[in-house]
């Protein structure tokens, strides 16, 4: 399968590198309007540079196109891959607005190509295992969950970032990592409540999120944290509690109440090797493999819209100070 790539930054290096490492993959193309960018990842890469969209789509081949665009250039991109008959794998977020992201999914459905977005957490091995964990009932009934995501402020490196009406700020490229990850492994979002901050070179923000099923989880992240950057997630429940923080430790680790067994908890490890595969490497081989047996992925483009559908209920919040409810957001779209 032939792959192409637009938008050479750091996820599009992330991305190419992905794709050139593929056995069964042939990455034919790169493209970037700043022509030295897409020069030099080529030159890595193996794949042939264009300085834009239209000549790429006039000289290379390729079935699949990966958008790692800024985020407000995704729609017109998927929608011109699209209507090229072109697979799409969009970097995250879909879209910044629901009008938007319905856009792209129903273009997509029409031109008869698959729709992929690069939720990659689900990816993470320490990630998926604690959706395992809970899945198969070791600590019960997920009662809180609180997840943090702290790094500094990519605005300095790229400046749209710092531009709400371009990035969506933190929520839409920050949050929405643990908003899509918590909707998989916990369930349906039924209200959200937050608080942000934002000034020249920090922005911050408190989400709380509360589920159809009765739990709530407490979301944290920042941009221009002064450390290295780094997540943590824990989640308990009514017969333990499993948790990962990226700064202390590699593995996932379960502790689950017993009344008949006291003492230390057992401890379950994810390996982790300098040969293992990316969570992205990993991600994008599944889509992949879902365009060629059309399989359902792991993360839909619904699920993309969905998470900004809540990190939409969050801003709402935020700036309104009042708790936002899905469910009467949901009529109101409708009603409309």
């Amino acid at each position: 399968m032939k792959v192409a790539v637009i938008g050479c930054g750091s996820m599009g290096n992330v991305h190419a590198h992905a794709y050139a490492k593929m056995n069964d993959v042939e990455l034919t193309a790169v493209c970037d309007i700043q022509m030295e960018r897409a020069e030099a990842l080529a030159e890595r890469t193996g794949a042939v540079a264009y300085p834009s969209f239209e000549h790429m789509l006039a000289e290379a081949e390729f079935d699949v196109i990966s958008i790692t665009l800024p985020s407000y250039l995704h729609k017109e991109y998927t929608i011109r891959a699209a209507e090229a008959g072109k697979h799409v794998i969009s970097e995250k977020p879909l879209a910044l607005t629901l009008e938007d992201a319905q856009a792209m999914i129903e273009c997509c459905d029409r031109q008869g190509v698959r729709l992929f977005v690069g939720h990659v957490v689900r990816f993470f091995p320490e990630y998926a295992q604690i959706k395992q964990v809970i899945d198969q009932g070791k600590i019960g009934r997920v009662a809180v969950v609180h997840t943090k995501r702290r790094g500094s402020h990519p605005g300095l490196a790229s400046p749209w970032f710092k531009e709400a009406d371009k990035s969506g700020g933190i929520l839409f490229d920050l949050m929405i990592h643990d908003i899509d990850y918590l909707r998989w492994a916990v369930g349906e979002v039924k209200s959200v409540y937050a608080k942000s901050h934002t000034d020249q070179d920090l922005e911050f923000a408190f989400v709380t999120l509360q589920f159809e099923n009765g739990a709530v989880a407490n979301l944290e992240v920042c941009w221009g944290y002064p450390g290295s950057f780094h997540t943590g997630i824990e989640v308990a429940g009514s017969k333990g509690v499993v948790r990962n923080n990226s700064e202390s430790s590699n593995s996932v680790r379960v502790r689950q109440i017993s009344s008949d067994k006291p003492g230390q908890a057992p401890v379950v490890e994810v390996p982790k090797s300098p040969g293992a595969k990316s969570p992205y490497e990993l991600e994008l081989e599944h889509y992949i493999a879902c365009i060629r047996t059309g399989d359902t992925a792991i993360v839909t483009a619904q699920d993309a819209y969905q998470a900004i559908e809540i990190a939409k209920a969050a801003a709402d919040s935020a700036k309104t100070g009042k708790v936002v409810s899905l469910q009467a957001s949901r009529v109101q779209e409708v009603t409309k």
